[in-house]
Formats: C-alpha cells, structure tokens, sequence
C-alpha cells in the first residue's frame, strides 16, 4: 500500500477563518491534492513527478500549452462558465486553473512537506512570511505591489515571486481559494474583492506582538 506524507503545517488554520471554495475551487483543490499525494508517497510516481516539472514550465504561458497535461489543466464544461466569443479564446476559469496549477507546481517544487494545505488563504500565508522572513519589509513590499498590479499579467508575475518564497520557508497555501480568487481576479470589479479579501487575511493573522500597544489613557479629572 502507498503511503502518503501527513505532515501538518507549523501554523494551522484557526477555526472559524476558513474560506469556502467554491465547486470550481474543489475541482483545482481535488486535482492539487491527487498530484500532490503521487508526488510525495514513499515511492513518488515518476509520471506526477514528470507532470510537475512540465506544470512549472507553463507559468506564465498561454492554457493549452501543452496537451500532455490536459488532466491536471482541464475545466469540466459545467464549471466553464462564460466562454469568449472567440473560441481559441481561453475562458477565465481556464486562466484560473492553468495559472494556479503551475504556481502549486513552482510552490512544490523539491519540498516533501505538503505546499497545498485546506483552508489556508494567501494572506494568512503572507502574514506567516512576515513573521518568519529574515526581510519582512521585503514581503510586504512585494505583496503592496501584487495588491496595486494593474493587469492580470502583473498579478501572475508578483505571485509567482511570493510563491518562491513560501517555498523557502515551507508555507502552504490552498490551490483551490488561490483558484477562485484568480478568477475573480479576472472579471469586472474582481480586483478590487480580491485583494480586500488578501488584505483582511493578512491583517487577521497578525499576532498581537505585531500591533503597536495603545498609549495609556489618563485618568480625567473629576
């Protein structure tokens, strides 16, 4: 029998913070996590370990790239949702699973610790960054510029940045939530949600040392 690696994240999610995914997002995180536990069972599967190296190649290309990697990369057609009119076109949902797919590839990357947790969103996993990175002014400096990217593009280029670096110090994150916050990412009105929602993770997770302690209030004068 394969056995898989269980090792839990030094820092678990609260209870009570978890985000939900949506049906999309289950589909990303069931695919992540199928991949994940064939690479790191005992004997790691050299077709998953293949596929990983390949997936890591795709950042930043085009969704389609390559067809070999169809069962990590494809969207069922009830999950599809709008399609351009142009079909050679790729959908949103189609960037959203290509994008996050390659960055779990990159995030995997020769670690043996699980980098796909359930639950963890990406601010929680910056704000983890902050505490552990010897250059915490260099966390949040690359994560200010993910939160004002202009374009999707830019987007993708900071993460992967910031996914190098939760890489590093062994910080997981969930590739599902990442999923479906890219596709939000790419519809009207979605960045600004989006990085409301990474900013309120991010500031949530800030232990109470991390805030600067109120002044003493006088007492007033009868």
């Amino acid at each position: 029998m394969t056995t898989i690696e269980t090792e839990q994240p030094t820092d678990p999610v609260p209870k009570g913070w978890r985000r939900r995914r949506s049906e999309f997002g289950d589909h990303v995180a069931r695919t992540v996590g199928a991949l994940q536990a064939r690479v790191l069972s005992a004997v790691p599967q050299p077709e998953a370990v293949s596929a990983l190296a390949r997936l890591r190649r795709g950042i930043g290309r085009t969704p389609g790239f390559d067809v070999t990697l169809e069962r990590y990369l494809h969207v069922p057609e009830p999950l599809l949702g709008h399609r351009p009119a142009d079909d050679a076109e790729a959908a949103d949902t189609e960037h959203a699973v290509h994008d996050s797919v390659t960055l779990y590839a990159l995030h995997q990357q020769a670690r043996r610790e699980r980098m796909h947790v359930d639950g963890r969103g990406l601010g929680q996993a910056l704000a983890d960054l902050v505490r552990r990175s010897g250059g915490p002014d260099g966390v949040r400096r690359r994560f200010a510029a993910l939160g004002t990217a202009s374009t999707y593009q830019e987007s993708i280029y900071h993460l992967r940045s910031l996914v190098t670096m939760l890489r590093e110090h062994q910080i997981p994150i969930d590739y599902g939530l990442l999923a479906d916050d890219l596709w939000t990412l790419r519809r009207p009105g979605g960045p600004a949600k989006v990085q409301a929602i990474w900013g309120r993770e991010f500031f949530r997770s800030r232990p109470s040392t991390d805030v600067d302690a109120p002044a003493p209030e006088t007492a007033e004068e009868n």
